[in-house]
Formats: structure tokens, C-alpha cells, sequence
């Protein structure tokens, strides 16, 4: 008898010891989502344990809380959850491409509880827009250790303590470096490298600037162009890490250190609407504008040197504006802008393999101008989370063959306008095996555990 409860007490702690180790393991994976399409903005998801495909009763809701407009998506990292959006008192707020709408209010960034989402502390300021589309700031906040950093629609630049919200430093891009605010806002999410935090500021010598991210201060600046609204990122190729900037007329390749241009190929989209990053695959780069702007560009891997590869024209490629295609295995996949569909594109020679409503406006059959939604590829897989811009979120297996649905669920309502109808235009945030996306009345926080 006495064996066979000493037997069974060993049974149970190697049993426990499993399971612990396993949660262990399991909380090891988990990882933040401190800034715009993650930790290394490549849009790819790396948790594990978390669902093979969106359940037919949908998806777990874990809590709600009211917030105000924008388009910044939330970031995730130590127990918080970012969200900046902004408050109007006074104006008529209208959606006009070509207009600038003038309103008073207030930005502000709040700092939620990622459990819970009660507010920990709310950071605010006064700022007046006048801007076309104005309902909150573009730029996700960017965690970096003890600072968060974000950068509002008109240009205001702030460095804040994570803890409790104390502002570190202020700058102010309309005012400090006399840029112009480009008709959409200031959209470039801030990058932080080492101890350098860059973004696009617009003018003479100034296209990008390279900030101390502890004090504010200038460390460098570079090219000569507008902002446009494409955030920088910075790649490892040719033996060197380049900083890759997207300008109304180029994409060009920068040292970090010290902006020296490496190269430079040109590009010029519309309305000087360079929005969505560049995307590396291998030793391509795939660049894309709106109407029929779109670039496939050779990196060399020998030296940071680049060389044009080939044009998109229309009816061929993948023409983005405000979501970033995903580049992977020899595929791009985006959503067009004048097509309004998910494509899928070869990229040897920018060819369409396929494209579907499904990803963007469920039934569908023809044209939806800025048809919109938001990719994120689960890491070593070919499924994706889509986040629709009617407010669903969705699974699919996404491949050269074609695009298999793997279920959906509404988790938010479309409070934006575009076009004559209501859309969210907000890249989520996936961190905790939890999905974390807004609208303008509230930011959800949905349950991805397996």
C-alpha cells in the first residue's frame, strides 16, 4: 500500500513538473507587439499555441473599452496596451481626399491594462488638425524598453516613460523644423534603432531625420523630399544594415549611422501617396504605389547596391496604398488599391496568380476603391490573420495555388468612412495569443489561445 502511494505521489509531481514546464515554455514564446506591424515590422506573427483556424461561433471576446478616432493601431508590450487617438471639441470633421478639414481637440495616448483594459495613465495635448480625413492620429506608438514614442497627425513628437505616462521629450516637425503637413498627416509610425529613433519629416535635406531617442536631439539628416506617409524600416543585406526610406520619389537605402545614401531607385506614386513599406524577400524588394505604381527591386548581395528589376503596370502587380503587402516564398500579397481585391503576384515578373473579394468585402464581384485588409502571416506556416476592413477578423491559407478561407468573426463595427461606406482602417496588434484592434468608439482585445 505504501509503495503504491509513493508511486503515485511521483506519478503526480513528474505530471505537474510536465505541465509547469510546458506553461513555462509556453509563456517563453509568448512575445510583445511593441510597434506597427510588430517587433521587427515585417508583419509576421511568431506565438505559438494559438488557433489553426477562427472557430464557426467565433471568437472569444476578452474586453472591451471606449476610446476615440484614429487610425493608429494598438502596440503591446509588458503588461500594456498603447492606444493613441484623438478627441474633437470643436469643427465639422469631413472626409474629403482633397480637402483639409479644421477641428480642435486633443491627442491623446493611453496606456491600457492588457488583462483587464482599464486606462493605467493617459497622456494629453492640445492640438488643432487641419488635415483631410481627420479622425485621429496614423502613427501606432512605438515601445522601446523604458519609452513609448508616438507621432501625431500634425507632427507633434513625444517620447513618454512607460510606467506613468511622464513626458521625456517634445518636438514638434511643423514648427521646430518648418515641414509641411502633408495633406493625410504625418503617417511614418517612428522606427527606434539602437539609440536613434527616425522619421519621415519632409522638406530640403530633411526628408528623414535621425533623432537621439533619449533627448530629442538631431543626430542626422538626409534627402531632399516631401514626407509622404511610408514609415522607414532597416534591413540586413549586402554585409550592411540600410535604412530604407519610401519618398513620394524614390526608395532609397541610407547607413543608419549617419544617412549616407547607399542607392536609390526611382518611384513616384500619386499624390505623392508613398505609403506601405517596401517588403523584402530574399534578395528582392517589392515597392508599391497607388493606381499602377509598383516596383521590384534586386538587391545586391555583395555590397549595398540595388538595380531595378521590373514595373508594375496596370493589371499586373499589386498597386497598395494603405496596407503593406506580404512578401514571402517568391509571392506578394496585397490588397489593390483601385481593384479593391486581395492579389496574389509573382514576383519574377509581377504576374497575377489570383485575387479575391474574400479578404476585404465578402461578395463582391467587381471594384471597391480602397478596398482594404490588414495581412499578418503566422510564422513558418502559409496561414494569415486578415483583419477585413468591415471589422472581421479572419484566417486563410494563402499560397502561389490560391486563397482558402479558414473561418471569420466579427469583432468590430466599421466606424470610418470611405467612398460612401463604413470601413476600420487600423492594422491590429498580436501579442499574448490575443488579437488587439480598434475603431473609433473602442479598442477589443480577442482571444487567440488554441
Amino acid at each position: 500500500m505504501l509503495l503504491r502511494r509513493l508511486h503515485r505521489f511521483q506519478f503526480v509531481s513528474a505530471l505537474y513538473v510536465t505541465c509547469l514546464l510546458s506553461t513555462m515554455a509556453g509563456d517563453a514564446l509568448a512575445d510583445n507587439w511593441p510597434g506597427w506591424m510588430g517587433p521587427t515590422r515585417d508583419g509576421v506573427y511568431r506565438e505559438t499555441g494559438i488557433i489553426e483556424e477562427v472557430p464557426a461561433e467565433g471568437l472569444k471576446i476578452k474586453w472591451r473599452t471606449p476610446i476615440a478616432g484614429g487610425y493608429a493601431g494598438p502596440a503591446v508590450a509588458d503588461g500594456r496596451v498603447f492606444v493613441f487617438d484623438y478627441v474633437k471639441t470643436a469643427g465639422e470633421a469631413f472626409n474629403n481626399p482633397g480637402e483639409r478639414a479644421n477641428l480642435d481637440g486633443r491627442e491623446r495616448l493611453t496606456a491600457l491594462n492588457e488583462e483587464t483594459g482599464k486606462p493605467i495613465w493617459q497622456h494629453t495635448y492640445d492640438c488643432p488638425y487641419s488635415i483631410s480625413y481627420p479622425a485621429g492620429p496614423r502613427c501606432t506608438p512605438t515601445v522601446d524598453g523604458e519609452y513609448v514614442y508616438v507621432l501625431g497627425s500634425e507632427g507633434d513628437l513625444r517620447a513618454l516613460r512607460v510606467t506613468d505616462g511622464e513626458l521625456v521629450w517634445k518636438r514638434s516637425l511643423k514648427e521646430d523644423f518648418s515641414a509641411e503637413v502633408p495633406i493625410w498627416g504625418f503617417a511614418a509610425h517612428p522606427l527606434v534603432d539602437g539609440d536613434s529613433l527616425y522619421t519621415m519629416v519632409g522638406g530640403e535635406g530633411q526628408g528623414i531625420v535621425a533623432f537621439d531617442k533619449l533627448t530629442g536631439e538631431v543626430k542626422w539628416k538626409a534627402l531632399d523630399t516631401a514626407a509622404g506617409y511610408c514609415p522607414p524600416s532597416i534591413i540586413q543585406h549586402g554585409g550592411v544594415r540600410q535604412l530604407i526610406a519610401y519618398t513620394p520619389t524614390s526608395v532609397s537605402s541610407l547607413n543608419p549611422a549617419s544617412g549616407e545614401s547607399y542607392w536609390s531607385v526611382p518611384i513616384a506614386p500619386m499624390y505623392d501617396m508613398s505609403i506601405s513599406r517596401p517588403m523584402v524577400d530574399g534578395n528582392l524588394m517589392y515597392a508599391s504605389g497607388i493606381r499602377s505604381e509598383a516596383l521590384m527591386i534586386e538587391l545586391s548581395s555583395d555590397s549595398p547596391d540595388a538595380n531595378e528589376l521590373w514595373r508594375g503596370e496596370p493589371k499586373e502587380a499589386v498597386h497598395s496604398a494603405n496596407a503593406t503587402p506580404i512578401f514571402a516564398d517568391g509571392v506578394v500579397y496585397g490588397t489593390d488599391c483601385d481593384q479593391g481585391s486581395l492579389i496574389a503576384v509573382d514576383s519574377k515578373d509581377g504576374s497575377r496568380l489570383w485575387e479575391t473579394f474574400e479578404a476585404t468585402k465578402p461578395g463582391e464581384k467587381r471594384f471597391i476603391k480602397h478596398g482594404t485588409a490588414f495581412l499578418t502571416r503566422i510564422a513558418d506556416t502559409d496561414r494569415y490573420l486578415i483583419f477585413s476592413e468591415t471589422g472581421d477578423l479572419q484566417m486563410a491559407r494563402l499560397t502561389a495555388k490560391g486563397y482558402e478561407d479558414l473561418g471569420r468573426s466579427r469583432i468590430l463595427e466599421p466606424t470610418a468612412e470611405c467612398f460612401g461606406r463604413s470601413v476600420v482602417w487600423s492594422h491590429p496588434a498580436y501579442a499574448n495569443r490575443t488579437a488587439y484592434a480598434r475603431n473609433d468608439n473602442e479598442i477589443v482585445a480577442v482571444d487567440l489561445v488554441k
